[in-house]
This record gives C-alpha cells, structure tokens and sequence, in this order.
C-alpha cells in the first residue's frame, strides 16, 4: 500500500506528498555499514590506490628509478620512522606534501584539458595509471612518446626540465585510440603555452633534489635533535614571556 501511494505521488502529485515516508526511510538507514570491516578495507584500497598513481613510473614496482620517484619514496619511508608530531616529522611532511602538489599540478592540467574536450565524466578514468600498467599492451607506443616530447617542450602542461613522468605515455596513448590526442594537443599549446625560464614557477620539483634526499636520510635518525630542539623553543618562549611580564 505504501510503496503504491508513493509512485501515485510520484506520477501525479508533488514531491512533498512522500516527503514523510522518505524522511522515514531515511532515518531507518544504518549510521554503520552492515560490514565496517569491507568499508574499511575499501577506502584503505582506495587511499592505496591514489597514492599509486602519483608515482612517475607505474612499471617501477621499487618506484626508485627517477630521482624525484626515489627521493619522494624515501621521505615517505623516513617518516614513517619518525615520531609523530616532532620537527623532523612536520619537515618531511611539507616536503612529501610539496612534491605531491607538484603532481596533481600536472594532473589539473590534464584534466582541465580533458573537460574542456567534453570529456566531463571520464577525465578522472582517462588519467588513473596503476602500477600494473605495461608498455606492452600500449597500441601506438611510439607515437605516444613523439606526443608526450611535444607537450614536454612545446608547452608548460609539465612544470618542471626533468623529463616528464612515464606515467603519460599510457594516457597519450588512450588518447591516440580515442582519436583525441590532436585535439588534445592542440588545446595544450593554446591553453598553456611555453614559458621563458624567467617566468618558471617555482613548484615542488623545483626544489633541491639532493637536500631533501639527504633530510630523508638523516630524519628518521635525528629524533633526539627534534626533541632538543622543541625543548629549546619551548625555553625562549618562556624566557621572552617572563621578560615582557617584567617591562
């Protein structure tokens, strides 16, 4: 009876006459899932998964072969043995953070042109590249490089002079099958033209490669540091506290 006075409202009636029995289904929804275990494990496989794709190179399973893919990985791996919420902790983090704006930078840019091709709902599955992405099943691998060089030194899609994340070369070759990488390219050129060095941005992969690779090193084992350190400013800031009560 009331599943069939809803679809008579629903044909013939506004929608505030099953307004109530919506609410009340609403409410009889379960705040928890009938298995937070599955949910849980979803969101850690999509988390996972993210953080996958920001790697340059999805074939590189020790995701070390580029300098930026082997310092990203070593920041990641040096705050893990760092006391959360020390100094070291918060350094490592805005460097892994820095490094990773950089890429999804890059990713916006693709995505922008990708929209703007009226790919409005598959933008995101054009650019997701797992790990287990293979050259070989590439279709037009060569053309697919000859692309990816152009984009790279023809316009400023990539931010950076290090060569452009392999991770590309899967997407541009998406893009070929679809007949859309003429297309794409020439949105690229017009909506992110060139650049002269003096007008380079300064992005997270403009940033000393070899320092933060020497932070990671050293910042698992400098906890100890980090804690003096802490100590120090918390001193100074009692010191000028009692100086300012004093004047």
């Amino acid at each position: 009876m009331g599943s069939a006075f809803n679809r008579f409202c629903m044909q013939f009636c506004c929608c505030c006459c099953c307004g109530a029995d919506d609410d009340d289904d609403d409410e009889k929804q379960p705040l928890v899932p009938q298995d937070p275990l599955e949910y849980i494990n979803r969101e850690v496989q999509k988390r996972r998964d993210e953080e996958t794709n920001l790697w340059s190179e999805p074939g590189d399973p020790s995701h070390s072969e580029r300098d930026d893919d082997r310092v990203l990985y070593s920041l990641l791996q040096a705050r893990t043995k760092t006391r959360m919420g020390s100094t070291g902790y918060r350094r490592l983090s805005v460097d892994i953070e820095a490094m990773r704006d950089t890429r999804r930078e890059v990713r916006e840019k693709w995505k922008t042109i990708l929209e703007n091709l009226g790919f409005m709902a598959e933008a995101d599955s054009l650019l997701t590249v797992s790990a287990g992405c293979s050259q070989d099943r590439m279709r037009n691998a060569p053309a697919a490089r000859a692309m990816l060089h152009m984009l790279h030194t023809e316009t400023s899609v990539f931010s950076s002079r290090e060569p452009p994340p392999e991770r590309y070369l899967f997407i541009l070759d998406r893009l070929l099958y679809l007949d859309i990488a003429e297309d794409f390219m020439a949105k690229a050129k017009r909506f992110y033209p060139p650049r002269d060095d003096s007008d380079e941005e300064p992005t997270g992969l403009g940033i000393n490669l070899p320092l933060l690779l020497a932070r990671a090193m050293n910042g698992a084992g400098n906890e100890e540091e980090d804690e003096d350190e802490e100590e120090d400013e918390e001193e100074s800031g009692r010191e000028d506290g009692n100086l300012s009560d004093r004047s």
